[in-house]
């Protein structure tokens, strides 16, 4: 999600949603029992998917400790400040491989879908991920037209 990360302007405060209301990242189960654990650190995502979209939600909620937290030490920014203008409207994911609990490392790739200031747009990445210390973390990622 380095382009995502690049959509910054100003600081925001996360948002969470409430725990029964749909989770950001597409998937069926609420937020509470989906991506809402794994942002409040009571959990951690078993695969390079789950991180996806864990991650995914983050910015839709603008989740920016928890970005931090599950990026690669190597490759983290000091901060993000996410733009209050870009508002994360809907996740597909295109392709994975490995990133399960038998990796070290995995790729996934999405299309996340977004408006800014009412415009819509759609963000395409290769996103690669891999573990540290036991647990996934995103690595960096090659933007896709």
């Amino acid at each position: 999600m380095s382009r995502m990360a690049r959509r910054t302007r100003r600081p925001t405060t996360p948002a969470a949603p409430a725990d029964s209301a749909p989770c950001p990242c597409g998937l069926p189960a609420p937020y509470g029992a989906c991506c809402g654990p794994f942002h409040r650190g009571d959990a951690a995502p078993a695969t390079a998917e789950a991180l996806m979209r864990s991650r995914y939600s983050a910015f839709a909620v603008r989740d920016e400790p928890y970005l931090l937290r599950t990026w690669a030490a190597a490759t983290r920014p000091a901060a993000l400040g996410l733009d209050a203008a870009t508002r994360w409207t809907g996740l597909e994911i295109t392709a994975a491989t490995g990133g399960t609990a038998f990796h070290t490392t995995g790729t996934v790739a999405f299309r996340a879908h977004y408006t800014e200031s009412g415009t819509p747009g759609v963000l395409g990445e290769l996103s690669r991920f891999a573990r540290e210390q036991g647990r996934w973390v995103y690595v960096d990622g090659t933007v896709s037209g």
